[in-house]
């Protein structure tokens, strides 16, 4: 059966954090309504792409641009089956919106699905919904993880965890687990 599922953006949220997960979910019927705080339905957000070259930390590039189908305004997170949390440059300062924290928990109090990857994790522990929960995220959201009461799981870059209702991973590299067990939750069947 479909889910609605809802993925809160911004600009310069990691590109295959966003762009990977819309796809993959909207190729197995899924409907992916994707929302930014001051955007409206066809508006554009701006995408960085962040890679593992031997720097001491990732590098940052500019990715593609994606136009919201969706308006945050209008979004009602009871309409929606889960939620998808992207990483990126995005979750730093979506964290400081007070209606992006109030969906977020939403999600978390209706124990709905909620994923997400590497910078994400910033999301979560901002609207402080992770205590006594297992969380991977990008290395460097360790700190801020374990300061929401969360255990910090350090993952190997392709592997993701689930608990309970939270489906987490370290980076984009993890995609091909950490969407396999988004779907899971979902109860998402895919027969070959």
């Amino acid at each position: 059966m479909s889910k609605r599922i809802l993925i809160i953006a911004g600009d310069f949220v990691e590109d295959y954090e966003l762009m990977v997960p819309f796809q993959a979910l909207a190729a197995v019927g899924h409907t992916v309504h994707v929302v930014a705080p001051d955007k409206r339905t066809g508006d554009i957000i701006r995408t960085a792409i962040h890679d593992f070259e031997g720097d001491q930390t990732y590098t940052e590039k500019r990715g593609h641009n994606f136009t919201l189908n969706a308006d945050f305004t209008l979004v009602n997170p009871a309409q929606y089956d889960a939620l998808l949390v992207p990483g990126g440059r995005a979750p730093e300062y979506l964290r400081l919106n007070d209606q992006v924290i109030a969906c977020v928990r939403h999600f978390t109090e209706a124990k709905k699905p909620i994923a997400a990857v590497c910078h994400g994790a910033q999301l979560l522990a901002a609207a402080n919904v992770i205590e006594g929960r297992r969380i991977a995220a990008y290395p460097a959201c360790a700190p801020e993880v374990k300061l929401a009461g969360a255990q910090y799981v350090a993952l190997d870059w392709p592997d993701a965890i689930t608990d309970d209702n939270f489906v987490t991973a370290p980076a984009w590299t993890s995609h091909a687990n950490w969407i396999a067990q988004f779907l899971a939750l979902l109860g998402t069947r895919i027969a070959h």
